[in-house]
């Protein structure tokens, strides 16, 4: 594979990537199990679209410091804002959790222009922009579909794969999804950074991402076991190395087009092309070194009889009385 004079990939490489297939799926184990305890330990950093509240983009008059706004909202009370710069140095956004007994919006009005009196001072003042309300009712209906949405988009794929494949495919497949998904949302979780809907909307777009890798690498494997006369791990370094190239040119291409994104796009679609970046790193790397190495193990082991339909006609016969 060659962009230019570079040659990212060589033709006809043979690495064998399932010698350490042990070591590949013990890191997977720890780093699930590691994502599960630090998303249920430390939780999220909610956004408004999930936690209901009042978000402020005021402008200056003169660049203002996001500390020195934070310690004068605190100092009138209003302790739950979060604070950050939004387009120039002039713009701040101001965001101040609802509580979770709000049903409306009604009161956000008055909130917003102490939000404003507060952030302000004689020597600088400040105007508001724009003002965006969520009350908690319509926050929890959001957090509520976007679980549903997470577990409907899982469910499907799980359905095809085993429909399209064979089910020990489709378990696989799955798993490493939510592995990617998992390992993006505990580094949100740990890093505190916001987790808003264009968060969520890049996880499902990871799940996507993922899923469509690993397809193409089980693609690649049926066809040679039902091909190629060689043992199951040959098989599997074959597909791995005979799709190396067409994965790491698609997730290089998808990369830096978000990339772009998260460099111009403003920081309304930071959340989201950054969700996707990191997706894009884990999504390859899972569907390398960690999809074909589970399918080794245990009742997920793939052998010749489970992709060949002939096969398995004549075996089932052959155990008949």
């Amino acid at each position: 594979m060659k962009i230019f004079p570079l040659t990212l990939v060589p033709s006809g490489t043979r690495i064998d990537f399932m010698r350490l297939r042990h070591v590949w799926v013990a890191m997977f184990l720890l780093l699930f199990v590691g994502s599960f305890a630090v998303v249920g330990l430390k939780g999220f950093n909610f956004a408004l679209d999930f936690t209901g509240g009042t978000a402020v983009n005021v402008r200056f008059d003169k660049p203002v410091g996001v500390d020195d706004v934070r310690e004068r909202l605190e100092n009138a009370g209003i302790s739950n804002a979060q604070v950050q710069t939004f387009g120039s140095g002039n713009d701040l956004l101001i965001r101040v959790r609802g509580d979770e007994t709000q049903v409306s919006v009604d009161g956000n009005t008055q909130l917003a222009q102490d939000v404003l009196a507060a952030a302000s001072s004689e020597a600088n003042p400040g105007r508001i922009l724009s003002t965006e309300s969520i009350g908690a009712q319509v926050s929890g209906d959001l957090r509520k579909n976007a679980i549903y949405a997470a577990i409907f988009v899982l469910v499907g794929f799980l359905l095809y794969i085993s429909v399209r494949f064979e089910w020990k495919f489709a378990v696989v497949a799955s798993v490493t999804t939510l592995f990617d998904v998992m390992v993006v949302a505990a580094m949100f979780s740990l890093t505190g950074r916001e987790f808003d809907l264009t968060v969520m909307a890049g996880l499902l777009s990871v799940m996507g991402f993922s899923i469509n890798d690993t397809i193409v690498v089980f693609d690649r494997v049926r066809e040679n076991f039902r091909g190629v006369r060689a043992e199951p791990l040959e098989i599997f370094n074959r597909s791995i190395n005979q799709t190396l190239s067409r994965t790491i040119i698609t997730s290089l291409v998808f990369f830096l087009s978000v990339l772009a994104l998260f460099l111009y796009g403003g920081g309304s679609l930071e959340g989201l092309a950054l969700t996707q970046m990191m997706g894009a790193v884990v999504g390859t790397l899972s569907s390398i070194f960690i999809a074909c190495p589970l399918l080794t193990y245990g009742v997920l082991r793939v052998t010749k009889q489970d992709l060949l339909p002939k096969a398995k006609d004549e075996a089932a016969l052959s155990r008949r009385p």
